[in-house]
């Protein structure tokens, strides 16, 4: 068997959506699952929409989830004379020939047709004439499809797809100003680039007959094809930005892990057995397209938050810290030191299930200065809360080891000497350290940010509810804290 050669050809006209970031998932991991290449081929013949930021998109994209190529970026702008060379292989061999029918003339003659009740097509009237254009007439290039005869698509997925010639019309290769259309440059670069498998969208699946006579005129066989489902809302209609964001980066940029992402795209319209959570090698290692699915896949971010939460559990703290830090501001970061981050991805990781998530919930232990919840302070350090919280600061200062087990037991003695049960203190000590009343368990709360950090703040809360110059949450914010719902933890015997 020849090597398995794939490709992943996007148009630079927008930004990379998902349905194409699984269109290059999918031949990624068939060429890698047969040891083969993966090329990447920019599309770039629209000249007039195709931009370097849109390039520069798709490229940042395919970075961020791991997708590399083998060969490319291969531009098709810079590769006119090749296509020349393809045009002037066709008509040579009678396959191609120049039409001259003017725009005017055939709308005139779609019109009319429309008017009878009748399909139009190319009524192939230049097809015999067998001339060239004269200096400064223009003309366009058209192939010569067969009359008669079907034309046989080999697809993975769906079985062979069969298209009588006679509904195929002699389509245009080339425009009057001597571009080169989407069906000639598609076929050319395949054939240049070896490519042995296409695995692409079911919105391409008419287009493919058409390219399949191209190749046949050019006496080459025809890539292997696999038409995949488009991807619907969960509504069923094609999926758009009401369903959510469309691109690529904007997942990048909602917390969603890359490992993730292609997880859950590869599970959009492919499966494996009953197993919902790939990591790349598995992937890789059971990929086989047969398995694409025909129905359309419909996108649910409930349950791609979901996989993003398996993923993240996956990790080590200090992955998850290393992930985490784009999220976080840089006065922050600059007041941490690695351990603590791995410390406090530790301590709130299990209930979140993307990286801002992660980071809404890490804000409480890392934040420069504590913002407070005006509720939560009225309640939690009035007077005889203060007097209870600074007695407790003289104790921690006296400790002679800051562990875990330690903590929690000068804290238990502590409530004990005074007679409270563990909330009492606890409550009040969390709006201290927090700022609000939703956290992790107090105990491991005080040990990850450590001695120092538990004393300052315990004295700034209650020096700033003494004199009212704490500094207050925002309502929305006081309201619902971010990431508060997902780390609350209720202290034993509080």
């Amino acid at each position: 068997m020849s090597e398995i050669r794939t490709r992943f050809a996007p148009s630079p006209t927008g930004h990379l959506h998902i349905g194409g970031a699984r269109t290059a998932l999918f031949n990624w991991l068939f060429s890698r699952h047969h040891s083969g290449s993966f090329v990447l081929r920019i599309e770039d013949t629209d000249r007039e929409r195709s931009t370097d930021e849109y390039t520069q998109a798709i490229l940042e994209g395919l970075k961020w989830l791991g997708l590399s190529w083998d060969e490319g970026p291969i531009f098709q702008s810079k590769r006119s004379d090749y296509y020349r060379d393809v045009v002037g292989r066709l008509l040579k061999s009678g396959h191609a020939y120049w039409c001259f029918c003017s725009a005017a003339d055939l709308e005139e003659r779609r019109r009319k047709a429309q008017e009878e009740g009748k399909p139009f097509g190319y009524d192939r009237r230049c097809r015999d004439l067998g001339r060239k254009p004269a200096e400064g007439e223009t003309a366009v290039v058209r192939l010569a499809v067969p009359l008669g005869g079907q034309t046989v698509v080999k697809d993975v997925i769906r079985g062979d797809i069969t298209f009588e010639n006679s509904e195929l019309d002699d389509f245009v290769l080339v425009r009057s100003d001597g571009s080169p259309v989407f069906h000639l440059v598609n076929v050319a670069d395949d054939i240049d680039m070896e490519i042995t498998h296409v695995l692409r969208g079911e919105d391409h699946i008419t287009n493919t007959p058409r390219q399949v006579q191209i190749f046949l005129a050019l006496d080459e066989e025809p890539p292997v094809y696999g038409h995949m489902p488009l991807i619907v809302g969960q509504d069923r209609s094609r999926l758009s930005k009401r369903h959510g964001a469309t691109s690529l980066l904007a997942y990048r940029d909602l917390g969603f892990l890359p490992e993730a992402t292609l997880n859950y795209l590869a599970r959009l319209g492919w499966s494996h057995g009953d197993q919902e959570i790939f990591t790349i090698p598995e992937l890789v290692d059971a990929f086989d397209p047969s398995a694409i699915h025909k129905a359309a896949a419909a996108w649910d971010m409930e349950k791609f938050e979901w996989v993003n939460a398996q993923h993240m559990k996956l990790c080590t703290a200090a992955q998850l810290a290393a992930a985490v830090k784009p999220f976080l501001p840089d006065d922050w970061l600059r007041t941490l030191g690695d351990h603590f981050l791995e410390s406090g991805v530790a301590l709130v990781r299990e209930r979140a299930r993307t990286l801002v998530e992660l980071a809404a919930a890490m804000g409480p232990l890392v934040r420069v200065s504590v913002e407070y919840d005006p509720a939560a302070v009225e309640k939690h350090l009035a007077e005889g809360d203060r007097r209870r919280l600074l007695e407790l600061v003289l104790e921690l200062q006296a400790m002679d080891d800051w562990t875990l087990p330690q903590i929690e037991n000068e804290l238990r003695a502590f409530c004990e000497g005074e007679g409270i049960k563990l909330g009492a203190i606890a409550q009040p000590l969390r709006v201290a350290l927090t700022g609000g009343t939703a956290s992790p368990g107090i105990f491991e709360l005080c040990h990850v940010l450590g001695r120092d950090r538990v004393v300052a703040r315990i004295r700034e809360a209650c020096d700033g509810a003494a004199t009212g110059v704490l500094r207050l949450r925002p309502a929305a914010a006081a309201a619902a804290p971010a990431g508060a719902a997902k780390t609350t933890t209720t202290d034993a015997a509080g």
